[in-house]
């Protein structure tokens, strides 16, 4: 018997095993029965008698295991159990059966009579909408067997192939790449199903659903059979156009440049009513959504990319007639609308997409037009905004069309730009815009012979009062640059440029360094020509010079800026023995020239500046150091071989201070000479001497490790100045004030400035416990030193400030190791009626202590009631005013602490202790908007620097009290909005003439205090808006 008698034979119920065995020999790629070949070479007869047989086998099984029972549910228990083995049989033949109605598609002949087949592929459709989920992989050969069905063109195709796409549309959702992707290809090769479904039918409402689900899902939209598939979706039903770009607007995705190119390839590839559907309803809305949208709009952005897209194709055919087509009828009204934020869009749009013409026409024609489009007069606008718009777009009309536009109109427009705009006056962001969009222009070579000579012209801009301007500028300095359109210096010279980076912030000063850089730095060069470029800038401005090298090493390697320390190195090596005035040195070129180091002699000015640089360089590479232990040993050998001589020879002041800087850069070691006597000149200081008498000597002992020394001096001397008992005095013991040689003030500034900076904060903490507690305990001796004066009615004494700040410092050093700091400062508290008379200095140095503890989380609610109870005390005292800036912090902590923990409380108990702290917390705050206004009326010029000394404290407590949208703290909103009525009121009522009244049209037109609490107020959303909810009120 044959290979085909024997399948055919076997393919019936009673020898279902045997057909089993043939699709399981099929499958092995080893064994040679193939499927395929068999039915190729069954004649058409045994063919059909196959069919016949399988049709006959496929009804058998599923009558005796139908697809419910496949996935084992009990007829009691509605619960799954495993599949038994007579539903695995029953999986296997009909997976079986599937097999063989596949490949016989592929060998079916156009005059086969195919009925058996089709009814097989009714049964087995059937089978595919009610399988369970657990038999995933024959839903996937019979979902192939329909789409085959439908390739093939067959009967009933059109049932078949909606379902092998609704289930392969379904499967592009659910599975992940790589997989998805093979699904939405299939989707592509399945796409003409679409054209036998009927739009309007109710069965296809779930079909329809899921593909505008498409124009949402990042996988179709990035996929290139995706964006094939959802491009033809805009040609399936003209109806069907406006739901899908409803769909998109309705959630603009984040991948809008895909968005856009599905568009434009739906507009190209679409003709006659699709075609006008998709500009009208589509295209035109989007156009008319980017001009009449507000700009703060989070959609406005991604419709201005889906529409600039269409004007970056414009090289394609019939783009440039569409645009002039469609926005014509809105584009020239909303140029010349009331709005300027549709003024603005509307001149974005219409000077990206310039110029606007139909190629259709005659070429006078589109000259004519294109005319009236260039004397269209945006420039000009009363509006900064448009102003802003039409710069950017006449810079990328100029940038683009250059060679193409008179020379009349480039000259005009050129000439427009920088005379005029560019020293704008009412707005910054107009003359901001200039420079940015200049830089637009300079790409193309053929303006730089026009903007060589008018740049010039703008060199004042460098001085802006605007720092954005200074930086734009700057930016299209370097744009000139780097494209030789000009030489900068030229544009703005060097004096201007050197005495702006002396002075600006560190955005300007880095923008200048960059352009700079090469012109003081030559890395390609010698390192004597750096040497002598480097003693250039300083004689051409010394801060500058100090400002450029922090920078440089942003340019170059930390090898070359240490190469550039040892050059000056020689250079003062030689100062120390050439004596020669400074007048002999030729600075012609103020550029280039060059200063020999021998003829520097001993002119302490470039002396002192050099060594600066050299402080400043080291300082820039001292990680780069750390990581190198060879270079750094290298370096500190070569400095501190010489360091003995530059103390003897460079004893000017100025000198002085880098060379003790330097000197805390090497060990104690290479410069044992002055490492020697640091402490005995810090112990001969005078109590007092200024912080840069001292600070940097601070910096080096601690940076030698020897922080442990003063740390015991200030220790030593803060004990030795503590008042002692008289033992000699019998009976009545006086507490008196023995005069020691310790300079107790001057220890604690030592401690001010060892805590007030990282470097030496951290070396001192590392120290370890036992040093430092002994050092709290002296200084909370301190305190009974502030009682004794206080109770004995001498607040004024000396001693109280140095027992306050002592007390200062106890509650720093106390947070640090974590002691209860709030238990001290509470039994202070307890001396408020006394501490308010003592002077203003003394109560702000109580009131920082109080703040820590509050900032720390140390103060408990009797400790908050009782500094609250303080504040007012001071608040009401003579010079209480002084510590308003003291006080505002503390109600913001007070405020903050019960904020995070009761703000969402939704009833208010007035005897609660929150309510009854917080509405003290109010009390305070309107005692100080009170103050404030009196010390303005008293005396303006102090109440103005006393407000403005406040506006710090006064923004962080708003940012809290804007926290509680009910009382108590809605109070403080009732207060500000209240003194800002009655002051314009107050104003208003000394105008004798109606004529004298001016309505204010800024916040700097209002009176001081109005003016000073409004400025805060706008700072934030969240509090101007608490404000305007009191004023609704």
């Amino acid at each position: 018997m044959s290979k085909r008698e024997a399948f055919l034979e076997a393919t019936c119920k009673e020898n279902v095993e045997d057909f089993l065995r043939f699709i399981q020999l099929h499958k092995d790629k080893a064994e040679p029965f193939d499927v395929e070949e068999v039915l190729q070479e069954m004649p058409r007869e045994q063919r059909e008698a196959l069919w016949r047989r399988l049709a006959s086998l496929l009804r058998d099984i599923l009558l005796e295991f139908p697809p419910e029972r496949w996935e084992g549910r009990g007829e009691e228990e509605d619960m799954q159990e495993e599949p038994t083995a007579d539903s695995k049989h029953a999986v296997a033949v009909v997976d079986g059966v599937t097999l063989v109605s596949t490949v016989s598609l592929q060998v079916l002949q156009d005059d086969d009579p195919y009925s058996p087949l089709l009814e097989i592929t009714r049964r087995l459709h059937d089978v595919l909408v009610s399988l369970p989920v657990s038999e995933a992989p024959l839903q996937n050969h019979i979902h192939a067997l329909c789409e085959a069905w439908w390739k093939k063109g067959l009967q009933e195709k059109e049932r078949f192939g909606r379902t092998a796409f609704f289930v392969s549309l379904q499967k592009s959702f659910i599975l992940k790449k790589p997989v998805s992707g093979a699904e939405i290809q299939r989707v592509w090769r399945l796409h003409d199903v679409l054209l036998s479904l009927d739009y309007t039918s109710e069965e296809n409402k779930q079909i329809i659903d899921l593909l505008l689900q498409c124009f949402h899902r990042p996988a179709h939209i990035r996929n290139d059979d995706g964006k094939r598939f959802l491009v033809f979706l805009f040609s399936w039903n003209i109806n069907f156009i406006w739901v899908i770009h409803g769909t998109i607007k309705n959630q603009l995705e984040p991948m809008t440049t895909h968005i856009a190119e599905i568009y434009f390839r739906a507009w190209k590839k679409a003709s006659g009513e699709f075609l006008e559907k998709i500009e009208s309803l589509c295209i035109q809305d989007f156009m008319q959504n980017a001009i009449f949208l507000h700009r703060s709009s989070p959609v406005h952005s991604k419709v201005r990319q889906i529409v600039s897209y269409f004007h970056t194709r414009k090289d394609c055919r019939n783009v440039d007639k569409m645009l002039y087509n469609l926005y014509r009828p809105i584009l020239w009204k909303a140029l010349s609308a009331p709005n300027f934020e549709v003024r603005a869009n509307s001149t974005l749009l219409f000077t990206e997409a310039f110029p606007f013409y139909d190629p259709s026409e005659s070429n006078e024609k589109i000259d004519e037009n294109i005319q009236k489009q260039l004397d269209t007069n945006l420039l000009d606008d009363p509006h900064p905004t448009v102003r802003s718009n039409a710069t950017l777009g006449v810079c990328k009309i100029l940038a683009k069309c250059w060679e193409l536009l008179p020379p009349t109109i480039i000259t005009d427009f050129a000439k427009k730009l920088v005379a005029e705009l560019a020293a704008d006056s009412s707005s910054p962001d107009v003359r901001c815009s200039v420079f940015k969009c200049l830089t637009i222009v300079l790409d193309n070579a053929l303006s730089h012979p026009l903007l060589e000579k008018l740049l010039p012209t703008l060199k004042y801009s460098l001085h802006d009062n605007s720092e954005k301007v200074r930086i734009a500028f700057l930016d299209m300095l370097m744009k000139v640059k780097a494209v030789r359109a000009a030489k900068f210096w030229d544009v703005c010279n060097m004096d201007h440029l050197l005495a702006r980076l002396a002075i600006d912030s560190h955005s300007v000063s880095k923008r200048i360094v960059d352009l700079l850089f090469k012109s003081f730095f030559p890395v390609n060069e010698s390192e004597k020509e750096w040497c002598n470029r480097c003693i250039t800038l300083i004689q051409m401005n010394p801060m500058a010079a100090r400002k450029f090298y922090q920078f440089a090493y942003r340019h170059t390697a930390p090898t070359n800026i240490i190469k550039l320390m040892l050059a000056i190195r020689r250079v003062l090596n030689s100062c120390i023995q050439v004596d020669c005035d400074m007048t002999d040195i030729n600075d012609s070129n103020k550029e280039n020239s060059a200063a020999s180091p021998a003829l520097l002699g001993k002119d302490m000015a470039i002396v002192s500046s050099l060594l600066e640089v050299v402080v400043i360089l080291w300082r820039s590479v001292s990680k780069a150091l750390k990581q190198n232990e060879e270079a750094q040993k290298y370096t500190c050998a070569k400095f501190g071989s010489v360091m003995s001589k530059y103390f003897q020879a460079f004893e000017d002041e100025r000198a002085t201070v880098p060379l003790i800087q330097l000197a805390s850069f090497m060990p104690p070691t290479a410069v044992p000479m002055f490492s020697c006597g640091v402490m005995s000149r810090l112990r001969r200081m005078d109590s007092g001497a200024a912080p840069t008498q001292y600070s940097q000597l601070l910096d080096c002992i601690c940076s030698w490790g020897q922080a442990a020394n003063i740390l015991e001096l200030i220790t030593d001397w803060l004990t030795d100045s503590l008042p002692k008992k008289d033992k000699a005095t019998s009976g009545r013991k006086v507490c008196i004030m023995e005069t020691v040689e310790a300079k107790p003030d001057l220890a604690l500034a030592y401690l001010e400035h060892l805590f007030s900076h990282t470097s030496t904060r951290e070396k001192v903490l590392a120290l370890g416990p036992k040093p430092l507690k002994q050092l709290h305990i002296v200084l909370g001796n301190w305190k009974c030193v502030f009682c004794h004066f206080c109770l004995h009615k001498h607040p004024k004494h000396a001693s109280v400030e140095t027992a306050l700040s002592a007390f200062k410092h106890h509650g720093r050093l106390g947070a640090h190791l974590q002691h209860n700091v709030r238990l001290i400062a509470l039994s202070v508290i307890r001396l408020s009626t006394l501490i308010v008379n003592i002077s203003g200095n003394t109560g702000l140095y109580f009131l920082t202590v109080c703040r820590d503890v509050l900032l720390v989380g140390l103060g408990d609610e009797t400790f908050r009631g009782q500094i609250l109870h303080l504040c007012s005390l001071i608040l009401l005292s003579e010079a209480g005013y002084l510590c308003i800036p003291a006080v505002l912090p503390i109600l913001k902590e007070v405020a903050n602490s019960y904020a995070s923990e009761d703000s969402k409380e939704p009833e208010e108990n007035q005897e609660d202790p929150t309510t009854v702290i917080l509405g003290v917390v109010s009390n305070i705050f309107q005692k100080i908007i009170e103050l404030l206004a009196r010390r303005l009326r008293k005396d303006p010029e102090e109440g103005k620097q006393l407000c403005q000394s406040a506006v710090p404290g006064l923004t962080d407590f708003l940012q809290v009290a804007q926290l509680w949208d009910r009382a108590p703290l809605s109070g403080v909103f009732s207060t500000l909005f209240a003194v800002i009525v009655v002051e314009k009121r107050h104003l208003l009522q000394k105008i004798e003439h109606p004529e004298a009244v001016i309505i204010p049209e800024s916040v700097d037109d209002m009176p001081p205090l109005s003016r000073i609490l409004l400025s805060v107020i706008l700072k934030s959303q969240p509090v101007t808006r608490s404000v305007l909810k009191v004023s609704f009120h």
